[in-house]
């Protein structure tokens, strides 16, 4: 809004109304006193015009967009620890009980035994909020002594962590709240009430698919991988307690039996043959190609939930191909064995499998 109010404008403004009778020629007493006052005109308005796009929520951002969103009710989401599964062995290396509340580190995170699942199986809850949780694998160190206990491995995510909510996201889910307004159980509802549920990336809503009363939810996790069957039960006894179906005791509104159903994954194998540099060979490009089509798949994944079914699609695969340093021409790429592109059920979402290069 105040772009145009440079320095120069400014300037150039206070000197017109100067009578020319007066010296007004840079160096001037008239122009030396003015200058001065212009560039902090100058930059009081880059002020202004930061602060202006600061109040609207397409243009703000960080605590002033929050602040903005909450005016409507729409507030930040807070990030949230990941859930993982613990197994923990004697020295017979029999799974084996260890008290709840134990505290356990793996490199500079600490995981706390919260829920029993099994017997030597538990449910470990991430001290430190965020998708970091989701990343590491492998042994558990006991921060206090456990008796009997051998070795402790920490093995699937059972509820992906999440970070703080981007701006970006925010914003989405704010124009969602405000253009799409929820209400007694509609699809728009049902949408914003489970993607709010800690682990949840998105959600198809399929009402009435199996007559009146009846709705299916599909989620995918929060990571963009088919959501694991903790998470789903998770998600199902918030919404509608599967022994209580339609009475109300959920979150969906009473009459409404809702299913709540998880995104399978779908293995994509690729074949493919390379016209290379004279410098380069298949093994040198394998990696960067199979990076640039786990990112196709990764963009697929993320749009799931706004198309009606995904398609993997050869001839993106083979300009994301292109773009790999020696690589200079692509042909007969296959996807699952054919050369056509592949279609996928509407809940199915797919995932990176093998990338078999030629040249």
């Amino acid at each position: 809004m105040y772009e145009h109010m440079t320095y120069a404008f400014i300037l150039q403004r206070m000197l017109s109304r100067v009578p020319d009778t007066l010296d007004k020629r840079e160096g001037s007493v008239i122009y030396d006193a003015l200058a001065p006052a212009a560039a902090e005109l100058a930059q009081m308005y880059i002020e202004l015009d930061i602060n202006y796009n600061l109040s609207f929520a397409d243009t703000a951002s960080g605590e002033y967009l929050s602040r903005k969103t909450a005016e409507f009710g729409v507030n930040r989401l807070a990030a949230t620890p990941s859930e993982r599964k613990g197994v923990f062995y004697n020295s017979a290396n029999a799974l084996m009980d260890v008290p709840l509340g134990g505290r356990y580190a793996i490199g500079e995170l600490t995981f706390v035994a919260k829920e029993r699942i099994s017997v030597g199986t538990y449910k470990m809850t991430c001290e430190t909020p965020g998708t970091a949780g989701n990343e590491p694998f492998g042994t558990l160190l006991p921060i206090d002594y456990v008796p009997g206990l051998a070795r402790a491995v920490l093995a699937e995510v059972l509820v992906p962590g999440e970070d703080e909510e981007s701006d970006e996201a925010l914003r989405r889910r704010f124009y969602a709240a405000v253009n799409e307004p929820a209400f007694g159980g509609n699809v728009a509802d049902y949408k914003q009430r489970i993607n709010a549920i800690p682990g949840v990336g998105a959600t198809k809503v399929y009402p009435v698919w199996q007559g009146g009363g009846t709705v299916k939810c599909t989620i995918i996790a929060s990571d963009w991988t088919p959501p694991s069957p903790t998470l789903v039960d998770e998600v199902q006894t918030i919404i509608d307690p599967t022994v209580n179906g339609g009475q109300g005791f959920g979150l969906a509104p009473i009459d409404h039996k809702v299913t709540i159903a998880g995104v399978t994954g779908r293995t994509i194998h690729i074949e493919t043959t390379l016209t290379l540099a004279a410098d380069a060979t298949p093994a040198q490009v394998q990696a960067d190609v199979e990076a640039v089509i786990s990112s196709y798949l990764l963009e697929l994944r993320k749009d799931w939930a706004h198309q009606q079914q995904l398609i993997v699609r050869a001839a993106q695969i083979d300009a994301r191909i292109l773009t790999v340093t020696g690589v200079e021409d692509v042909a007969g790429t296959t996807i699952n064995g054919s050369a056509a592109n592949l279609t996928l059920e509407a809940d199915e979402i797919p995932e990176p499998g093998t990338v078999t290069l030629h040249g």
